[in-house]
């Protein structure tokens, strides 16, 4: 799947669907809703007990405003589904970022519990069935610089990647049982994040052994014919496997 829309299948009676969705601190860009603190805010609370609680009320929500949509139009629309491109679990280590108040701030044990307990609260515990589908982003090195985010290659220690940008990546997949990862726009060690075989094949994959949904950011795949080196010109860019 290419895009952030699916078409109706009639004969299988598959409605069309919405993939893109926010709920960072809410559900309100489909119409009225609780809006929460700013992530930045919420981490502020060191509270992950109260987190979960408002991660749950915040998928009740998106559960009343889906229902809803299917009552009006038997299809979800863009900010209608149950797909959440949330949480942000990004480390904030440079103010000039322009998504930092996004993310849970600069420190990976805080970020992975208040992570852990928002894809709890999006998904519910039941065992069967998901409340919602939660997604952590942006897999992986991904806190700036702003200004070339496309074609940024972070290049950085082992020590520094364990330690500091995957810990709570690790957390939400392990513990929290997060069903998507959002694949970042920059390269690590000179191959971008949506096509890393280090990231994507050996460690979430490999490692980790993720089963779930690897979702690129928005035109991420074009970046690797447009804003980096990856691949010279688009007619030599084969389509890219599925992770």
């Amino acid at each position: 799947m290419m895009m952030d829309n699916s078409k109706a299948v009639p004969r299988l009676g598959i409605p069309a669907y919405g993939w893109w969705n926010e709920a960072l601190h809410g559900v309100a860009r489909a119409g009225t809703a609780t809006v929460f603190p700013q992530a930045i805010g919420l981490a502020a609370s060191w509270d992950v007990p109260e987190h979960l609680k408002t991660f749950e009320m915040i998928s009740d929500e998106a559960r009343a405003k889906y229902n809803r949509s299917f009552d009006e139009a038997d299809k979800t629309g863009r900010y209608e589904g149950l797909t959440f491109w949330t949480p942000n679990i990004n480390i904030f280590r440079d103010p000039r970022w322009g998504r930092g108040q996004e993310t849970y701030g600069e420190d990976p044990f805080l970020t992975a519990s208040l992570g852990v307990a928002a894809v709890k609260g999006l998904q519910g515990n039941d065992p069967d069935y998901f409340k919602t589908h939660a997604c952590a982003k942006h897999f992986a090195v991904h806190s700036g610089p702003e200004w070339n985010r496309h074609s940024y290659n972070a290049e950085i220690s082992h020590r520094d990647l364990y330690e500091t940008y995957l810990p709570a990546f690790k957390a939400l997949v392990i513990e929290g049982n997060v069903r998507e990862v959002m694949c970042a726009y920059n390269a690590f060690d000179g191959q971008p994040c949506c096509a890393n075989d280090f990231l994507v094949s050996d460690i979430l994959r490999g490692k980790w052994k993720y089963d779930g949904m690897v979702v690129s950011d928005c035109w991420a795949l074009a970046d690797f014919y447009q804003k980096n080196t990856t691949v010279p010109i688009r007619t030599k860019n084969r389509p890219p496997q599925m992770h």
